[in-house]
């Protein structure tokens, strides 16, 4: 065994002196950890607090307070005129201490497991000065001080302050119940708190709904094209992915009946507000269709409205959800997209039974919610302001549409073609075969210009690009789609 002084305790005792732990604990931390990984032996001697001190480069008073921390935690033991010795240490020792000292962690885990390849991270990380996005609020448009006050208050509020404890299981009712008064009024749905769970995202919702409903081999129905990240939620779930195709009046319906009568599934996955990436309507047709044939044929409709919110002409048509009398539709969505990500909550409609069961699930994975944020925003309902804050929101968003769509006209014609969304943050543009979009992509990156794989879908039978208007401004949007411009005669060039 080493002589008290033969260890290099300088090479892994290391004191950080702007540390906010002070220095004795630094000391009493290291060491401990030295016991555990088998660099201090059971029963080696520890150096005398003056020579320790002397090997650190530290006062006396110092190595003793780390000792005596040692010796309450169970890792060292005094004996009077012999000295101090490690206890409950290692036995067999580990290998020489390396040049990492022990300030290192793992870069494996030492056990295999699961791995899952169908949730890889599909976001690209950027420096790029100007970066597109599939249809993102301006985070600059957030109502951040009406919220910021919202807070404080509900803070201070002393009836509150019960609610933000263990004993809150089931989220903030009062915001529940001007969710339901908020989505009845906007959506002419027929619902009381009770059909309602609140979660973090929408994406939190659409789990939900699949690990509950979803059992692996499940057949589910997707459009030809559809969101990614529900894809992924939905295969995490074990489901088979069927998909039809999607024309100008949205999900081709004729193809649904066709699989209700070929090949049974257990669920449909849509977006009729706006087809997610096309941002086509579901006509009213249709929409009569789909429900009568899940009535008739029992598939459960999961409708995700994710930006019901953002209409520009006339009135929007009503989610399926407000016409089902047979309870086939699950509705998810989010309250108050057009705010930052911190002040958004999704939600799940559906029978009661099903958000019973559903709230089982979230009570493990989430169990007291955001209580704080869901009283504000509850609050923000219940004054109107939601309704002045998406006014003023709209109007501007309805610009950066216009605005893009006379850009896209005058710099791009001749390269894509699209039709005007009648709502939504973003314009789906058909490209010509002839532009590769990857290196349409790469063009834009050398021109500091960031467009992400997940906006581009190209195939045999697509050329497509999903561009975001929302979260750019007129400025900006100029600029983006005058380096497209360059980009995409450098990319022809290349052919």
């Amino acid at each position: 065994m080493d002589s008290p002084v033969s260890v290099p305790y300088r090479s892994f005792v290391i004191v950080d002196r702007l540390s906010a732990t002070p220095v004795y604990l630094q000391v009493a931390h290291q060491l401990i950890n030295a016991i555990q990984r088998g660099y201090l032996m059971d029963g080696q001697k520890l150096p005398g607090s003056r020579r320790m001190g002397v090997l650190l480069g530290l006062h006396r008073n110092t190595v003793v307070a780390s000792y005596e921390e040692l010796e309450a935690q169970g890792w060292t033991e005094t004996h009077p005129s012999r000295g101090t010795f490690v206890r409950n240490g290692k036995t067999e020792k580990a290998h020489r201490l390396n040049n990492r000292g022990l300030a290192f962690y793992p870069t494996q885990t030492g056990f295999p497991f699961k791995r899952w390849t169908v949730l890889d991270n599909p976001f690209d990380q950027t420096q790029a000065r100007i970066s597109l996005d599939d249809g993102l609020p301006d985070a600059r448009f957030s109502h951040v001080g009406y919220l910021s006050r919202l807070l404080q208050v509900n803070m201070k509020r002393k009836g509150n302050q019960r609610k933000f404890g263990y004993r809150n299981l089931n989220g903030s009712e009062y915001y529940k119940e001007n969710l339901a008064n908020f989505l009845n009024l906007t959506r002419g749905l027929h619902i009381s708190k009770r059909n309602i769970l609140v979660t973090r995202s929408l994406e939190l919702s659409i789990y939900l709904v699949a690990e509950t409903l979803i059992s692996p081999g499940d057949r589910v129905v997707v459009g030809e094209l559809s969101y990614f990240a529900t894809n992924m939620i939905l295969q995490k779930a074990g489901a088979d992915i069927v998909t039809v195709p999607v024309d100008n009046e949205g999900l081709d319906i004729t193809a649904v009946r066709r699989l209700c009568e070929t090949s049974p599934f257990r669920m449909l996955y849509i977006t009729p507000h706006h087809h997610y990436p096309t941002t086509v309507v579901l006509s009213a047709q249709r929409r009569t269709e789909l429900l009568e044939l899940a009535g008739r044929y029992g598939f459960i409709i999961l409708e995700d409205d994710y930006d019901y919110d953002f209409h520009y002409e006339g009135s929007p048509l009503l989610p399926l959800a407000s016409a089902d009398t047979e309870g086939m539709v699950v509705y998810v969505g989010t309250f108050g997209k057009s705010m930052a990500p911190g002040f958004r909550s999704g939600f799940v409609i559906a029978p009661t039974n099903l958000i019973d069961e559903m709230d089982k699930l979230l009570g493990i994975m989430d169990r007291h919610g955001d209580t704080l944020t869901e009283l504000a925003l509850g609050e923000m309902i219940a004054d109107g302001e939601i309704h002045r804050y998406l006014k003023m929101a709209l109007k501007a968003y309805r610009t950066r549409r216009d605005h893009l769509v006379w850009l896209l006209r005058e710099r791009l014609n001749g390269h894509l073609d699209f039709d005007v969304p009648t709502g939504g943050l973003a314009i789906w543009t058909r490209w010509s075969n002839q532009c590769n979009l990857m290196q349409f992509r790469k063009a834009c990156a050398a021109r500091d210009l960031f467009l992400p794989r997940y906006l581009l879908y190209q195939s045999a039978q697509y050329a497509g690009i999903r561009l975001g208007f929302g979260s750019l401004s007129t400025d900006e949007l100029t600029e983006a789609v005058g380096l497209m411009e360059e980009a995409v005669s450098a990319t022809l060039r290349g052919r």
